[in-house]
């Protein structure tokens, strides 16, 4: 889904107050708690994060999943293993109803693309 929105703030308004907002803003938390350096913002209609040069990641409330959108799983280490169970494909992880993030490797997956990128290495698709 796409929101017709130019800050953060007026994101987290225009979702609806169900599932989809308590995974999303969960998913907001492991990247804000495992990069407090990057900067949230909009862009293509959904929230992102990152600094002035690269957006890290992407994060956007669909009408059946939370997706996720990292540059490409297959560059960070462990990624198969982190993201065991969750339904991801090349630059994309869903998050449906049933995903109990904290039982996820979700948080670990968020904290090692960080690491990755903080170390310089090539995390886009």
């Amino acid at each position: 889904m796409q929101y017709e929105v130019d800050t953060p703030e007026q994101y987290f308004e225009a979702l609806a107050d169900d599932w989809r907002k308590e995974k999303l803003m969960k998913i907001r938390q492991f990247i804000l708690q495992n990069g407090p350096e990057l900067k949230e913002g909009i862009q293509y209609k959904m929230l992102c994060y990152g600094d002035e040069s690269f957006n890290l990641f992407h994060l956007n409330a669909q009408k059946s999943y939370v997706s996720l959108y990292v540059g490409n799983v297959e560059k960070i280490e462990n990624a198969k293993q982190l993201l065991n169970g969750l339904d991801y494909g090349k630059g994309c992880v869903r998050i449906k109803k049933s995903v109990k993030l904290e039982e996820s490797g979700l948080e670990d997956f968020v904290k090692k693309t960080i690491e990755t990128w903080k170390a310089g290495k090539d995390v886009s698709c």
